[in-house]
């Protein structure tokens, strides 16, 4: 697994402040996409034991942060991979609240309840579900680019098996 980008303080990639990974691969390819080069799966550098330390001990090290973020390209196409990771972050610093960002809906990942993108989808609390549409584009949402997309709360989701849209915590 590769990753294209590492933020370790932003505000616009979920509530609060976030750290925010971005993994390399998507086979979505949306029509205008804002980052189209992280497509390819070998774009950016690998995640390396050394480079996942690194991160991991700035997230344990950082009192101020909220939580992280995983974007991509699309973290579900290397869903073993980032679970691994995740479970490897709290292990280290404790019980993490993860946004994820996907192209496909929460119906689609929650369709595969063997598979190792619903044992991801299980390891999150917010999930920003569905691909970018170009013509849906709306600069004003919150956290999302394009009308059709969704912020969910997985947990509530799970239990109530169904998509449960997620509320802030904060006022805007």
């Amino acid at each position: 697994m590769n990753i294209c980008g590492y933020y370790p303080e932003s505000i616009n990639e979920g509530e609060g402040l976030r750290a925010a990974i971005f993994i390399s691969g998507c086979r979505h390819y949306c029509k205008g996409c804002f980052s189209a080069a992280t497509w390819n799966f070998n774009y950016g550098e690998p995640f390396t034991p050394e480079r996942e330390r690194e991160i991991i001990h700035d997230i344990k090290n950082n009192p101020l942060l909220n939580g992280v973020s995983i974007l991509g390209g699309d973290p579900f196409f290397s869903a073993a991979e980032v679970g691994g990771f995740i479970d490897r972050l709290r292990r280290e610093a404790g019980p993490v609240p993860i946004w994820i960002y996907s192209g496909y809906t929460y119906e689609e990942l929650a369709a595969w309840p063997d598979s190792p993108e619903y044992r991801l989808l299980e390891r999150c609390q917010v999930l920003v579900d569905g691909r970018f549409v170009e013509e849906l584009r709306d600069p004003s949402l919150l956290y999302r680019g394009s009308s059709n997309q969704r912020l969910i709360d997985i947990e509530r989701s799970l239990a109530q098996g169904g998509p449960a849209l997620w509320e802030p915590t904060y006022s805007f």
